[in-house]
């Protein structure tokens, strides 16, 4: 819910602002599915660790942080050296990044081949997800 007005007031902004990027705007739905995709492979994995392993929660919170300042989110990915740029490979988060910024940003259609690394990954994530929730459900209800 909170996405949802923070991505209504957005919106409204750019309208306002004369920076809307126009019919390119309907590409963020299929990056933003693949990003709820990915979101949830990683979210189901950690919902059940953090059952069996109560620090599982602080020790992503730590993640988190460094995982958002190793993602071109409030700089450029331009602005890294060639070395910086080849790793960002690595980083599933950083190609999505990217799709919004180029949709919002520069008002053009992103990469769709970039961001097939990260549908694979958030695909196979959220397989494991499930597999490993039906394995362990029951002693997940013993846990809790």
């Amino acid at each position: 819910m909170n996405f949802a007005i923070s991505f209504g007031l957005f919106t409204g902004f750019l309208i306002l602002s004369g920076n809307f990027p126009g019919w390119v705007f309907l590409s963020l739905f299929p990056v933003l599915v693949v990003q709820i995709i990915f979101s949830v492979g990683i979210g189901i994995i950690l919902g059940v660790l953090n059952v069996f392993f109560r620090d599982v929660g602080q020790f992503f919170g730590i993640v988190l942080q460094f995982w958002f300042w190793l993602t071109p989110i409030v700089y450029p990915i331009t602005i890294l050296p060639e070395a910086g740029r080849s790793l960002m490979v690595w980083n599933p988060m950083a190609s999505l990044v990217v799709a919004y910024q180029t949709i919002l940003v520069n008002g053009q259609l992103p990469q769709w081949g970039t961001l097939l690394p990260v549908i694979i990954v958030g695909l196979v994530l959220c397989l494991l997800g499930v597999q490993l929730f039906l394995k362990r459900a029951g002693e997940m209800v013993d846990e809790l």
